[in-house]
């Protein structure tokens, strides 16, 4: 056998792996374009609360998720309500007022939760929470984007509980360029990826609580 034939014969093994290799990565962006596609339609459908449930959880981390929760309770959807992730320092007379409610009749029905810093460590606040309260049906109060991976994570950590998605919008998804915004879809990849690992119970790496010497705060992603 000549040369350039045997150098062909070693080749086709190498080309037959490329070609195994090239044909999974095409499968895997096209599984993970389809599943984008998905979560993007799931994440822009509004999601109202219902008329009543035990309690109200709002997880903090993007804007009007605290003010929904609270005009919520105001409107008595609920009996009581956690806000999840709170920064030390932040008092419920001024989430009130920015909500546009008075805090006086809601004092003792608003527990701010501090320590939570993920959304595993929210449902880990949230179930402890639920429990001194008695919580057996509760709305969830977040960003439409961040609702898949919240109910996850409340759901697993509470399944005797009934979760009632009631999603904010963001405000960049009221601008000009809608659920389109460059800003707004570079927002759903990475959120859509933190949902992936999520299900593959990859959060449970995450920690549950501020790290002594740190603190929850209200504009963590998610």
């Amino acid at each position: 056998m000549s040369e350039p034939r045997r150098l062909a014969r070693r080749m086709r093994p190498a080309r037959h792996i490329r070609r195994i290799a090239l044909a999974m990565a095409v499968g895997l962006v096209l599984t993970w374009s389809g599943g984008f596609a998905w979560f993007v339609h799931r994440a822009s459908i509004a999601c109202a609360a219902p008329a009543t449930a035990d309690g109200i959880v709002a997880l903090t981390g993007g804007s009007g998720r605290i003010e929904t929760a609270l005009q919520l309770l105001a409107e008595r959807h609920a009996r009581v309500a956690l806000l999840s992730g709170i920064g030390r320092g932040v008092e419920l007379g001024e989430l009130a007022r920015r909500a546009g409610v008075d805090a006086s009749p809601l004092a003792g029905r608003v527990t701010l939760g501090r320590q939570a810093t993920s959304t595993r460590g929210n449902a880990a606040e949230t179930l402890s929470w639920a429990r001194e309260n008695r919580i057996r049906s509760l709305i969830v109060v977040t960003a439409g984007y961040h609702m898949p991976r919240a109910l996850l994570e409340m759901a697993r950590a509470m399944p005797e509980i009934v979760l009632y998605p009631a999603t904010v919008a963001p405000p960049e998804m009221n601008g000009p360029g809608g659920i389109r915004d460059a800003g707004m879809l570079r927002l759903m990849a990475e959120e859509y990826t933190k949902w992936l690992a999520a299900s593959l119970g990859l959060s449970a790496y995450e920690p549950l609580h501020a790290m002594p010497g740190r603190t929850a705060h209200t504009s963590m992603t998610g």
